[in-house]
């Protein structure tokens, strides 16, 4: 099980989840505290929009209570969690019909004047990330941004481990593909009339 990081240490996720589906939501509370960053995180590298964003992390926690009875002991919360926010975001797709847009706030870091071509090399991948397929970029957001075991993201898929593996080595080489595409000066034009 997952020992809580922050909050009371020793009270794990699960145990708080179990008491908020017991009736004590209240302890909904330590868990927006605990998730409401990373589900940001995870919200803005797949609609690269800071307002949807914001909106998509209020809807996961209102779903996790509405949806409290279906968290089962044994589980971990954050393959749950992580389920309810996959969802959502799919539900909002479906409903708004949004694409994908580039927000300069992307987990932009603040950086000397003198690193201009690291966020100029950020950028770039921020663009090539909102590029690739949803699904490919929700497997990177998992395992690389989320940092979520692959053990974890095929729990959350129900895919098997290995598949995982394969499918997170394939969206990593589209994103350098992509990357590196991106970074290339632009082919010179052919001179007319010459």
């Amino acid at each position: 099980m997952h020992i809580a990081a922050r909050g009371d240490a020793g009270v794990t996720d699960e145990k708080l989840m179990v008491d908020v589906r017991s009736g004590d939501v209240r302890q909904l509370a330590q868990l927006f505290d605990r998730h409401h960053g990373s589900l940001f995180r995870y919200s803005m590298r797949m609609t690269g929009n800071r307002e949807w964003s914001e909106d998509l992390v209020q809807e996961i926690f209102c779903r996790i209570l509405r949806y409290r009875d279906t968290f089962r002991d044994g589980h971990l919360f954050t393959t749950w969690m992580f389920r309810i926010a996959r969802n959502t975001f799919v539900d909002h797709t479906r409903k708004r019909r949004w694409e994908v847009q580039k927000d300069d706030t992307m987990d932009s870091p603040v950086m000397p004047e003198n690193n201009l071509e690291q966020e100029q090399d950020l950028q770039l991948l921020r663009q090539a990330l909102l590029r690739l397929p949803v699904e490919q970029r929700e497997l990177l957001v998992l395992a690389r941004f989320q940092q979520l075991p692959y053990t974890e993201i095929a729990a959350l898929l129900e895919i098997e481990v290995g598949t995982v593996k394969t499918r997170v080595h394939r969206a990593v080489k589209l994103l350098r593909d992509i990357y590196l595409e991106l970074s290339a000066p632009p082919a010179p034009r052919p001179a007319h009339g010459v």
